[in-house]
This record gives C-alpha cells, sequence and structure tokens, in this order.
C-alpha cells in the first residue's frame, strides 16, 4: 500500500502572509483498492511563523503532522482498503 499526502489549499491573512489553514488530503493505493481522507488543520494568527510566499508542500505537510496523528490516518486508509477487499456488508436483492 502506498500513502501519499498532499496539500491542496492553504488559508492565509493577505495582511501579514501568514497561514491560518490547511486543507490537506490523505490517499492510500493498493493495487486497484484506494481510500482517502481529506481535512483540514487551523491555526492561530501567526502560528506558524513562516510567510505563504516562502512555504514549500514539505514543511506545510510537517505542520499538518504535528496536529495530526499521521500513523492513525494511515491505519484508517488502511482499514479502509482491507474492508473493500474483505466486504462485511452488502447490498443487492436475491433476484
Amino acid at each position: 500500500m502506498t500513502t501519499t499526502w498532499t496539500i491542496s489549499q492553504l488559508d492565509r491573512n493577505t495582511a501579514d502572509g501568514f497561514v491560518t489553514t490547511a486543507h490537506w488530503q490523505a490517499t492510500a493505493v493498493d493495487g486497484e483498492h484506494t481510500a482517502s481522507i481529506y481535512s483540514t488543520c487551523s491555526w492561530a494568527d501567526g502560528t506558524p511563523t513562516i510567510p505563504y510566499d516562502q512555504l514549500t508542500q514539505a514543511t506545510v505537510l510537517g505542520w499538518v503532522w504535528e496536529s495530526v496523528d499521521k500513523q492513525a490516518t494511515e491505519d484508517a486508509l488502511a482499514a479502509q482498503i482491507a474492508l473493500q477487499k474483505n466486504p462485511v456488508q452488502a447490498s443487492g436483492t436475491p433476484w
């Protein structure tokens, strides 16, 4: 299983350029099975202290991983994929 973390958007104050919210997504792929989680992390004004125009995705992902339980998120993705591979419920009709 391969898990990819991305930042899809940053919200920032235009007055000082500091980020207040990061929109992130973690996507796991195992063969033909895919699972993803989307969420946000928010910080108080002036925290973190790197201006918007100096950021990299790696830096922001580091902030996210300080705020989110990275391992628990990846475990949840693995559980979603396990259910896709071995479903415990099904829908339909017998006819």
